[in-house]
């Protein structure tokens, strides 16, 4: 029971670590397309940014279901039974 705990407490730690450092890769790239987009055009800025928003609540609500496959695997654990 134990060693069936420690792999998924570990596999949530690297899900949990690769999706934030997936995540933060992507809003950097993001954020530089965005300041080269609104450099080379500055009167688009209301739509970039727009766009980017959208972007980012549609990424903020897939970590959320993430979190919630995290908590499910934490607290309800088929492995257990």
């Amino acid at each position: 029971m134990e060693t069936i705990l420690a792999s998924t407490i570990t596999a949530i730690g690297t899900m949990l670590g690769l999706a934030f450092l997936g995540i933060g890769i992507g809003i950097g790239i993001l954020g530089s397309k965005v300041a080269e987009a609104v450099g080379r055009n500055p009167e688009t800025k209301g739509d970039v940014v727009h766009s980017v928003m959208t972007l980012m609540i549609v990424t903020t609500v897939f970590l959320l279901f993430l979190f919630a496959f995290v908590f499910l695997l934490l607290y309800f654990n088929p492995m257990l039974s």
